[in-house]
């Protein structure tokens, strides 16, 4: 095939993604309503395991689950769902990042709690967490990274729907000469996450928002995200609004100077994901950290770490940290409006991950096994 053939193709397939994308602008625009928990008779969590180290982890957070919420579950409040399939055998074999079965019985839950899933590298399997993140479009998501002893108290609003995840896919080749992937930034996908942002300062006493882009090299999708943030930053006269360079930020979260001065952080969807792993790794590891995707109608909340390969192949997955897959089912607890059981919930974890510390997973056999710490967890509940 000549070159003039692979161009004319790849004009074509810009355009076609260019009217996809304008269509979600437009759907974005005309906006949701939030879910009200309070309000429902019964809210179902589906319950995802994953690949690798996920079902490990997930079996002991499903015993966390029916512990802190026996109650609502002995009701009928609360409907615990496993949904199966979504697993890296059953995706590449389909052909499909997330099956069309499996996204029908997620659509039906409210929330969900879900375990890290692999995704291939190269070929054109797209990543499970990108594809629900646009089918459920949960837009928005929030890491929090705690190490009070030295003055960190942290959370990260990035951007989960764009970016370069969002056609990450879908770029176009001139084979064995070059190739291209696409970055995309929308006007109310940039106002929703920064408007997130700025609201959780505002409602938590905070005083500062950092945002974070390459503003000087990425002109156009970056530049747009600065702005509109600022845009959203003038209805907060009581939040300062402070830009960083996602490259000095990386600098900035090691400097034990001033990286307690950060609070809140407003970033796109690729440096969020990067970033939050550094700050996952300050707090103690990635082990230690959950994350939320957030949504008007559907949220997924999950261990920010993935699924851990070479352990399985070490013959380690026993030795997995639930901590992190922990950390999400508090933050998953208090979304769906039970605050006392996510801050008693918070309180233990605080008390066996980073003071107490009598039971420790490491990762290896002479650590304790992810059973005993959901042991100890759960003990102290």
């Amino acid at each position: 095939m000549s070159d003039r053939t692979y161009i004319d193709q790849a004009c074509e397939q810009f355009r076609a993604l260019l009217e996809e994308q304008l269509q979600r602008t437009e759907k974005m625009e005309a906006g949701s309503a939030p879910k009200d928990f309070a309000s429902m008779d019964k809210i179902t969590i589906g319950i995802i395991g994953g690949d690798g180290i996920g079902p490990i982890i997930m079996e002991q957070a499903e015993r966390l689950l029916r512990k802190v919420m026996s109650d609502e579950i002995a009701s009928g409040r609360i409907v615990l769902k496993k949904i199966e399939g979504l697993t890296i055998e059953n995706r590449t074999a389909l052909g499909k990042a997330v099956p069309d079965d499996v996204l029908a019985a997620i659509k039906s839950c409210d929330v969900l709690l879900k375990g890290p899933t692999t995704t291939p590298k190269g070929g054109t399997l797209e990543s499970a967490n990108v594809t629900l993140r646009r089918e459920l479009d949960l837009y928005a998501n929030v890491r929090p990274v705690q190490v009070p002893e030295e003055g960190i108290d942290w959370i990260f609003y990035r951007e989960n729907t764009e970016g370069e995840y969002v056609l990450g896919s879908r770029g176009v080749e001139i084979p064995g000469k070059l190739s291209m992937d696409f970055k995309v930034t929308t006007e109310p996908g940039t106002r929703r996450i920064a408007k997130a942002a700025f609201d959780y300062a505002a409602a938590n006493g905070k005083t500062s928002v950092t945002i974070v882009t390459k503003a000087n090299i990425m002109k156009k999708t970056d530049g747009n995200f600065t702005r509109i943030c600022h845009e959203v930053a003038a209805d907060y006269p009581q939040i300062e609004a402070d830009d960083w360079y996602i490259d000095i930020m990386t600098a900035n979260l090691v400097n034990k100077d001033i990286r307690s001065n950060f609070q809140v952080f407003v970033l796109p969807n690729l440096y969020g994901d990067i970033i939050t792993d550094e700050a996952a790794e300050i707090q103690g590891g990635v082990g230690t950290a959950g994350s939320a995707n957030m949504g008007d109608r559907y949220a997924m909340f999950e261990a920010i770490h993935g699924s851990a390969p070479r352990m399985i192949e070490d013959g380690l997955g026993g030795y997995a940290n639930p901590s992190s897959i922990f950390k999400a089912a508090e933050m998953m607890i208090r979304h769906i409006g039970f605050t006392d059981k996510a801050d008693k919930l918070a309180a233990v974890l605080e008390e066996c991950c980073e003071r107490e510390k009598k039971v420790v997973v490491t990762g290896f056999p002479d650590g304790a096994t992810c059973r005993e710490f959901a042991d100890y967890v759960m003990e102290k509940l």
